[in-house]
Formats: structure tokens, sequence, C-alpha cells
């Protein structure tokens, strides 16, 4: 697949039908044929709130993910599309004084039910964060880690690895220093080795957290290369505050805003529109949507 165009720039204030416009032709590229909505998810949040402690933090999130589609959440700080993104997984089952309500289904199995345990849940459904957090360890134990955690029945671990790191682009870089510290790579490799260590215990889901967030432009480029290969075995989810990049990458977006309480002025994430992102960048829905990527806030 051609590179995007790499000229598009992303302006505050002007002509709006132009800015509009401007991200629908990035997203021009990497468009596929899909229908309005997945129509057999393979994830989906059910009335989905998440509260932390007293504080109302995402409000009635209804989402639905497809099979081999990348799906953005975007929208300005504060909004909630970080914390609906570790729902997803149950990350937020780390966090003191967090709860979510609602449900959040994967292949129509409520990941939240009484008996579901949040460690299978991670298996099925991997994540990436913001910042590369390879393990002390070497190139090659920080792939075969997860298999040997969840006692996943391999016959080579070293087909395991090579293949992980062939489907994250990395083996021909690393394929000699494999005993060596992942601390020696780049920020870059890095990055793409923590997305070998999520496809090496074989996912079905893969979740972003502003993936390249923490990389120059080249190594964003890689990452996004990436992901629209890996899309082809996987459903992944990533939240991004580069709207070119959700142009650029995704299927689908997901416009998430924060409402603030007019008592508190805590900030409540809602979910504004949900379209295939052609659509959304194109022709909004909302204005609400037409105003942020426009440039008028955020």
């Amino acid at each position: 697949m051609p590179n995007p165009p790499a000229t598009v720039t992303i302006r505050k204030g002007g002509d709006d039908d132009g800015h509009v416009g401007s991200l629908a032709q990035v997203h021009q590229e990497a468009e596929r044929e899909l229908p309005d909505l997945p129509p057999n998810p393979v994830m989906e949040a059910i009335d989905l709130n998440v509260f932390y402690g007293d504080f109302h933090a995402v409000h009635d999130v209804k989402l639905s993910f497809g099979k081999n589609e990348i799906t953005a959440l975007i929208g300005p700080s504060g909004c909630g599309k970080s914390t609906v993104l570790r729902c997803l997984n149950r990350m937020n089952d780390l966090v003191a004084g967090a709860r979510v309500e609602g449900q959040v289904t994967y292949h129509g199995q409520d990941i939240y039910a009484r008996g579901v345990d949040p460690i299978m849940v991670r298996t099925h459904i991997g994540m990436v964060f913001q910042k590369p957090n390879p393990f002390p360890k070497s190139i090659y134990d920080n792939i075969a880690y997860g298999p040997r955690v969840t006692g996943m029945k391999v016959d080579k671990m070293d087909d395991v690895v090579e293949e992980a790191l062939r489907g994250a682009a990395l083996w021909d870089e690393v394929k000699d220093k494999l005993k060596q510290s992942a601390y020696g790579l780049s920020g870059g490799q890095q990055q793409r080795l923590c997305i070998a260590r999520t496809i090496a215990t074989k996912p079905d889901v893969i979740l972003m957290d502003e993936p390249c967030s923490a990389l120059d432009p080249i190594a964003t480029s890689r990452i996004e290369d990436l992901m629209l290969e890996l899309r082809e075995q996987y459903t992944i989810i990533i939240v991004t505050h580069n709207m070119q990049q959700a142009a650029r990458v995704s299927d689908r977006t997901a416009f998430f805003t924060a409402k603030p309480d007019e008592t508190t002025g805590n900030r409540t994430g809602l979910l504004v529109e949900y379209n295939l992102t052609n659509k959304l960048f194109s022709n909004p829905n909302d204005k609400r949507t037409e105003d942020y990527i426009s440039g008028r806030f955020g």
C-alpha cells in the first residue's frame, strides 16, 4: 500500500470545509468498502459507564468493533477515550476505586461477568501502551515471556519468537542480536518489540494507547504501516490525539468529548459520534465533531 500524502496539515481555524476534506482525502488510500456498522462485532461496549470513586468518568458509551478493522478513538484530553480503551481488557481493574457498569462483550461474552478471569481476557485482548515498555530482559526473552507465563503450548519457542518478530516487522533488524538487551533498541524498535510481545500470545484484539506519541515521524510511519498489515489478522483499537493518524489508518472513528459538571467542574467523557472514518471526517453528523476536527476546540 502506498504511503499517504505527508503534506496535509491540521489547521487551527481557517477554512473548515477545506480542513475536513483534507482529512478525508488522507483516508482515501486506506479506505475499504465496509457496512455502516460491523455486522458481527468482535467486541461491543453496551451502556458503558466508568467511575473512579464518586467521579463519573465515562457516560453511557455504545460502540461495536468489527473483525479485521482498525477503530480510532479520538477527542480532546480528558474525554475518556483511554479510560474506555482500558475497559476493553479490564486494565481498569488495576486502578483503586475504579468501577465499571454496563457491559463489554467479546464474541458475545461479557468480560465483566462473574467468574471471568481478567488474565485470560488480556490473553485474548492484548495491549500496547503509549511509551515503549520492554522488560529488562533480552529481546528473545521479551517475546518468550508471554507464552511462558500463560502456559501456552509451543513446540519450539524459537519459532514463536521469530514469528512474532516477523509479524511486527522487526525480525530482520534484530535476528542477529536476540540475546542482547531490549533496552539497546531505538524507541521505534522498542515499540515494535512491544507489539511483537503482544502478538506472541496469539491475541484476537490489539489495543493501542497512543502508540506513536513518543516516536519520531519515521518511526511513526513504520508503526502505521505495521498496523495496516496487522489488520489482516487482528482487530485493532487505537487511541490517538493525531487526527491525521486516525484518517490514515482507521476504518472507523469514534469521537469523544468531555462535559464539565456545573457543580464540581469534573469532566465526564461522552461519545459524540461513531462512523466510518471517511464519513466522520468528510461529513460529520454532529456540530461538536465538526468543531473539533476543524480546530475550533481541543
